[in-house]
């Protein structure tokens, strides 16, 4: 692949000195012409139809008509060209870009050129023909393409096409409005043969079909862009894709500007999405059966856009659609919108088709956004997906789930129902695993019927993406609808979820990568100890902003009792996600990762010894090499076995893990304290510690035999033997972590 970049490469930069050098000729012969001599056969229909390219006049027609669109379109061509393959825009390498023969391609942003661009190049396995017609179908592949409309097209007598289209794109968030964009097209061949589509907005056109302002909607700029499709020997294409837009960011608050103003983000929302796209299309046909997206990729591809699709409806609320926004009780942090006629909203073309109840006859949608500061969108993504209790109240996902069921269902009252487990059921991935879809199985919620609780699973279908903490400038999101037993492809859904966009103003400048992982992150107060080499104001300014959408189906006459409820549901899930996030935010983003740092504070330290020491008393043997007051924490942290520590309340809940331990059960220091003990055996698990239990209040410790136990994600972990001991030392109850009536005991397997 490096081997025939290189050559293109080569070939293209001489191509460009030759049109570089006869664009100077036609415009010194352009310049000395007659214009009265050179106004013959100048007919739109010679233009268009002879197939000739003539001389270029002075003032090129800039209309709407055959021959004044033909100009346009050639000088859209000769400025694409100048950026795919020359120098008309000052390219930089995109920062985070891991080069080599696993990425995807050579990707580069602009740097100090009108409004936003992005350059790529990849090989790609498919003829020229087939990728132009992929890429030209922008909605299947481009997630924030809400609609292209065609409204004319145009033959040229050379082979080649000219289209005039209406495109709008979606708004990422709920503070900033949607774009649209009016635009001519041109396909064409080279003499080399390569296949050229390029595109450009056509604001300044005169006396010709135009597109006026559409309400909701910010009219955009698209300069010269698109894609040059070069054939290889043998197969597949070498493609060069150029993306040069000014978004307008005026429109938009201040704080949000760097979402318009950033090449790395239009590199990877559009530019790359656009080469992953065809990446994964061609390894579906060359690897019909490989693993991935399973036996159906056309079918799991058409669930994801579905998802995301109703998400952006939702978050964007077009009246359009049948959108219409509800009265605001006085505090304006959640939107609500009612929809009364879903038919209309995606997915729902078929009435109340596959179990969409006809009495649920309305969409309700609770809305909101927020600016996080200092926390990596992919660890808080992460987060949320892997513990669902943290932010989530089953009760409400019972009711959601019941809304896409036959049959009536009750509004959730203050009974609150209890998580039983999720199970996350892999179903489909992309190639480089950037996004994946599963099923999420929520185990034993109380749905509540008829004043009867009635244990159900519930399965929610979710789409996630952008959780790699290494990839620069990308959107996290995590999207997720219920469904049940009878699914099918044209089922209705209502997705719901997050949307996590970085907000660096920094973010176009190439720095070094910086990792962070949920243990490093949950470093507590300033004595916690720091990676050596921390550069505090690399990270103090980290933003992002997050949209937070929730759809509810409803029967219209229950429309004010369901939109409290999805008001107070929306402000409970931000307070949730603003308390996690202060958990996640570390003081410094540490660069040396080789080791996760332990909690540092003054009472870890303290539990740390206690721990020790009580193993020493009770088993006669010591639990580390070395009990430094220094090192305890340090070596307890990264200690082999899984060490972990519960407080004796009426149901024993955990208070401290060790590194291994949180691996174990696949959780964080922060949602540690959700797990009770009993949660993590089996039953036959549970059944010996009850039964040896009262040993260990009597003897001080125990030792159990190998067995099975779970992790926080609802997977078995197996493990060898577990020695469980009560914590007690000669230090002052004051200076322990738990009250006098709650002494923990400490277990390791």
């Amino acid at each position: 692949m490096n081997k025939l970049l290189m050559e293109e490469n080569d070939r293209l930069q001489k191509q460009v000195s030759q049109l570089v050098y006869e664009n100077t000729f036609f415009r010194q012969q352009t310049q000395n012409a007659n214009l009265a001599t050179t106004d013959t056969n100048t007919s739109c229909e010679s233009v268009v139809t002879s197939g000739q390219h003539h001389l270029t006049p002075q003032h090129p027609p800039r209309d709407a008509s055959p021959a004044g669109l033909l100009s346009i379109a050639e000088e859209t061509l000769a400025e694409f060209l100048s950026k795919a393959t020359g120098t008309a825009v000052e390219w930089v390498q995109m920062p985070g870009m891991k080069p080599g023969p696993d990425s995807i391609g050579i990707v580069a942003i602009s740097h100090g050129c009108t409004g936003v661009a992005a350059r790529a190049c990849g090989l790609v396995g498919l003829e020229p023909t087939r990728v132009a017609e992929i890429l030209k179908d922008r909605p299947s592949w481009f997630r924030d393409c809400r609609a292209v409309d065609v409204i004319n097209v145009l033959s040229t007598g050379s082979g080649g096409t000219i289209e005039l289209f209406y495109m709008q794109l979606y708004a990422p968030t709920t503070l900033a409005p949607a774009r649209d964009f009016w635009l001519l097209r041109y396909t064409s061949v080279l003499e080399d043969g390569s296949l050229v589509v390029c595109e450009r907005s056509l604001n300044n056109t005169q006396n010709g079909p135009s597109m006026p302002p559409v309400q909701n909607f910010v009219r955009a700029e698209m300069l010269p862009s698109g894609y040059l499709i070069r054939p290889c020997e043998g197969g597949g294409s070498i493609i060069h894709v150029v993306d040069h837009m000014d978004l307008e960011p005026w429109s938009v608050p201040e704080v949000l500007r760097p979402l318009y103003e950033s090449s790395t983000l239009l590199a990877q929302k559009t530019t790359t999405a656009a080469l992953r796209h065809l990446r994964q299309i061609s390894q579906e046909v060359s690897q019909p059966n490989a693993t991935g997206w399973g036996r159906r990729p056309a079918a799991l591809r058409a669930l994801s856009q579905k998802l995301s699709k109703g998400f952006n409806e939702a978050v964007n609320g077009f009246t359009d659609e049948g959108w219409s926004m509800l009265e605001s009780d006085g505090i304006d942090d959640v939107t609500l919108l009612v929809n009364s006629s879903p038919s209309k909203m995606m997915g729902m073309n078929l009435p109340y088709a596959n179990g969409f109840p006809s009495a649920s006859n309305s969409v309700l949608c609770a809305k909101a956004s927020m600016l996080l500061q200092n926390v990596p969108p992919a660890i808080l993504l992460r987060f949320l997906r892997e513990h669902r209790s943290e932010w989530a109240d089953s009760s409400i996902d019972a009711y959601s789930a019941a809304a896409i069921k036959a049959g009536p269902c009750s509004l959730p009252g203050p009974r609150a129902g209890s998580f039983g487990g999720q199970v996350i059921l892999p179903l489909a991935h992309t190639i480089e695993h950037e996004e994946f879809m599963e099923v999420i199985k929520l185990e034993n919620l109380g749905h509540y019927r008829d004043d009867m609780i009635i244990p159900v699973d519930i399965f929610l279908l979710q789409l996630c993406s952008g959780v790699d903490e290494n990839a620069v400038g990308t959107c996290a999101e995590l999207i997720f609808a219920p469904i049940d037993a009878s699914f099918s492809d044209d089922a209705p859904i209502l997705p719901s979820g997050f949307r996590i966009i970085p907000l660096d103003s920094g973010m176009d400048t190439p720095s070094p990568n910086r990792t962070l992982d949920l243990a490093s992150a949950l470093e507590v107060g300033p004595t916690g100890n720091r990676a050596t080499g921390d550069n505090a104001g690399n990270s103090g300014n980290r933003k992002s902003v997050m949209t937070i959408a929730f759809q509810f189906a409803f029967e219209m006459h229950l429309q004010e009792s369901v939109a409290a409820m999805a008001r107070q549901y929306v402000r409970s899930i931000i307070a949730s996600v603003q308390r996690v996030a202060l958990a996640l935010s570390p003081s410094h983003f540490g660069s040396n990762v080789g080791l996760r740092p332990p909690p540092g504070t003054p009472e870890a330290q303290t539990l740390a010894r206690w721990i020790c020491q009580s193993y020493r008393c009770y088993l006669g043997v010591e639990l580390l090499k070395s009990e430094e007051s220094e090192s305890v924490l340090q070596s307890l942290w990264h200690h082999s076995d899984a060490v972990l520590c519960c407080s004796l309340k009426a149901l024993p809940v955990f208070t401290f893990a060790n590194q291994a331990g949180l691996d174990m059960l696949e959780t964080t220091l922060v949602a540690l304290q959700d797990i009770t003990l009993e949660k993590i055996f089996d039953e036959n698990g549970r059944k010996t510690l009850c039964t040896e239990f009262p040993q260990i209040m009597q003897q001080g410790f125990m030792c159990l035999q190998g067995g099975i136990c779970m992790s926080s994600m609802g997977r078995p972990v197996s493990y060898e033997r577990a020695v469980a001991w009560k914590n007690l030392a000669s230090v002052p109850k004051s200076a322990r972590p738990c009250s006098s009536n709650e002494e923990p005991i400490t277990l390791t397997a």
